[in-house]
C-alpha cells in the first residue's frame, strides 16, 4: 500500500495551473499534521480547484483501491469530485452535501487497462455558502478491489 497523506506521506502531489484556486493545508484538530482544504469562500460560485496525485508505477492489468478521508462542512459548500485520469471529463466519485461535519471515508476501484491511470485529480467546486470548508486527508493506495469495511 502506498500512503499519499499530506503529513508524511511519499507521494506527488500538484496543483493544477489551470483552475481558479488552490488547496492550502490546515491544521487536524488534534494537531497531528495537516490536511488540505478549500474554505467555502474562495472564489466565485461554480469556480474549481484541482489537486492532482501523480501515480508511478501502477502495474497495467491490474486493480487498486483508492481510499480517502473527506469533509464536506457548511451549507451549500460546494461539491468534491474525483477524475481519473483516462476518463478526464466524467468524475469517478461525486459528493455534493454532508449530513454532518463529520469525516467519511470514500472509496474508489482503480481498473489498470493496457493503459495505467498516471494521476487521480480531487476537484472542489465552490457552491453558494459563505461558510464551512471541503476538505481531503488520509490518501491511501492499496492494491485489489476495495472491499465493503
Amino acid at each position: 500500500s502506498v500512503d499519499c497523506s499530506f503529513s508524511r506521506g511519499v507521494c506527488d502531489w500538484k496543483q493544477d495551473a489551470d483552475d481558479d484556486f488552490d488547496w492550502n493545508p490546515a491544521d487536524r484538530d488534534r494537531g497531528d499534521g495537516y490536511y488540505m482544504a478549500v474554505p467555502a469562500f474562495v472564489g466565485h460560485k461554480k469556480d474549481t480547484g484541482r489537486l492532482k496525485l501523480l501515480l508511478t508505477d501502477l502495474k497495467p492489468k491490474s486493480s487498486y483501491c483508492l481510499i480517502f478521508s473527506y469533509r464536506l462542512a457548511g451549507e451549500r459548500v460546494g461539491k468534491l469530485r474525483v477524475f481519473l485520469a483516462n476518463k478526464k471529463t466524467t468524475p469517478v466519485w461525486e459528493q455534493n452535501k454532508g449530513k454532518d461535519e463529520r469525516w467519511r471515508t470514500g472509496k474508489i476501484d482503480i481498473f489498470q487497462g493496457a493503459e495505467t491511470t498516471n494521476s487521480v485529480t480531487f476537484e472542489s467546486e465552490r457552491g453558494k455558502g459563505k461558510t464551512g470548508e471541503i476538505g481531503v486527508d488520509n490518501v491511501i493506495l492499496i492494491s485489489g478491489l476495495c472491499t465493503e469495511d
